[in-house]
């Protein structure tokens, strides 16, 4: 007899995004005609640039010739990408790495996953509120969070870090000792950020407290206003406490290329049961070299064009028409009367709904009255009931038709 891990089980009946597209398709086979407009999964419009394309193609090529084929590459990724990541990223920050300090990989989403496996189960950790889905539930499913408590509508082991109207939606230090903290800055889903004040009072923290900093830094391309953290490397004593994830997807187009990558500094350790220090890079490492077999090369060379000077041209270029899209959306949701937030630093916008309506109910109706598919802000947990985001990742045309249904079809 086969035994399921019963930590699966704890799991709400799908993800966020999967109970999205299920309710848009039935939707869809009730309205056939009906023209909806998609600003809820953050997945990107604007085609590949014409530098990373053309870099595939010459990558894909070389995979050709007896001489210039690939097989196996490095797990940790190819230095030529690797040595590319850190001239451009980081040294101009004033931020050094070694190139055996950023690892490869083919999803923020994937590392920011998996990178708990190399915490104890009995590991306590904190999540903001709301939070992207992926940092509880994969630790829901290696059983690091007790059991879900339907009425609160949270974990009973998870410590959570409610962002509201009341406090910016910026989170408070935990009122209890915690050894893991996951943070999203600029955030998914608020768009919210931290300067560098702020983010110092968490690498403290952690310093402080022997605590791991978890840091999902996808977004930071998004930045436009000066004081904010690129890294949370920017922070003096970060090496000490922090991981930080990073991804091509949003930035690049690379939604369903894949390529990604995660800063582990030698720095960073964690303790066993006898208090001894361990490499949290070797173990990421060890990790890696027996789960991963790493990016595939014409991926990689793709990525690495990102950092030529015609690629950095055509990823601004692309950046700024989606942050363009973001000020539509903010400031025509602004006009008709919403309270809004995010939307400068960042793609997402994050909207109060209406009076008391549910963000489920809210959805329902955006998508029924002005045929408008969004987020709803319960589904990245308690404290985003009542709220509910929205994507500049569409067409300037779609994104400026969403806008006007929502200030002429929604009473």
């Amino acid at each position: 007899m086969a035994f399921v891990n019963e930590n699966y089980l704890k799991l709400p009946g799908s993800y966020l995004f999967s109970e999205i597209a299920r309710r848009e398709r039935q939707f869809r086979s009730e309205n056939p005609d009906c023209d909806i407009i998609k600003m809820g999964i953050g997945d990107v419009t604007k085609p590949l640039s014409s530098a990373v394309v053309e870099a595939m193609h010459q990558a894909v090529d070389e995979m050709s010739g007896q001489k210039t084929f690939r097989g196996y590459g490095p797990e940790q990724g190819y230095e030529f990408l690797i040595e590319k990541i850190i001239a451009h990223d980081f040294t101009p920050r004033g931020v050094k790495l070694s190139v055996d300090e950023v690892f490869v990989s083919d999803g923020a989403k994937t590392d920011t996953a998996n990178f708990q496996e190399l915490f104890g189960v009995d590991t306590v950790f904190a999540v903001t509120d709301p939070v992207y889905p992926v940092y509880v539930d994969s630790n829901v499913m290696a059983g690091r969070t007790g059991l879900y408590n339907q009425e609160k509508g949270q974990y009973d082991r998870i410590v959570y870090l409610p962002c509201n109207v009341q406090n910016g939606l910026k989170p408070a230090l935990p009122d209890v000792k915690v050894d893991l903290i996951y943070l999203c800055y600029p955030n998914n889903p608020t768009g919210m950020t931290l300067s560098k004040d702020e983010l110092k009072t968490w690498v403290d923290y952690a310093r402080n407290n022997r605590a791991i900093i978890l840091f999902d830094a996808a977004y930071e391309a998004f930045i436009r206003e000066d004081g904010v953290p690129h890294s949370i490397f920017e922070i003096e004593g970060a090496r000490e406490v922090a991981v930080e994830f990073r991804s091509f997807s949003k930035t690049a187009g690379f939604t369903g290329t894949r390529c990604a990558y995660t800063i582990v500094p030698q720095e960073v350790m964690v303790y066993d049961s006898n208090g001894q220090a361990h490499s949290l890079n070797k173990l990421w490492l060890r990790r890696q070299t027996t789960k991963f077999n790493g990016v595939s090369y014409p991926v990689q060379a793709a990525a690495a064009a990102v950092f030529s000077e015609a690629g950095q041209r055509q990823i601004k270029e692309t950046i700024d028409y989606y942050m363009a899209n973001a000020a539509i959306i903010r400031e025509g949701l602004e006009n008709a009367g919403y309270t809004v937030f995010g939307g400068i630093n960042a793609p997402y916008i994050w909207l109060k709904t209406p009076g008391q309506t549910g963000s489920w109910e809210f959805f329902d109706k955006l998508m029924r009255e002005a045929h408008v598919i969004g987020t709803p802000g319960a589904g990245f947990g308690a404290s985003g009931e009542g709220f509910f985001r929205l994507t500049a990742f569409n067409t300037k045309e779609n994104t400026e038709k969403a806008i006007e249904r929502i200030k002429t079809r929604l009473s």
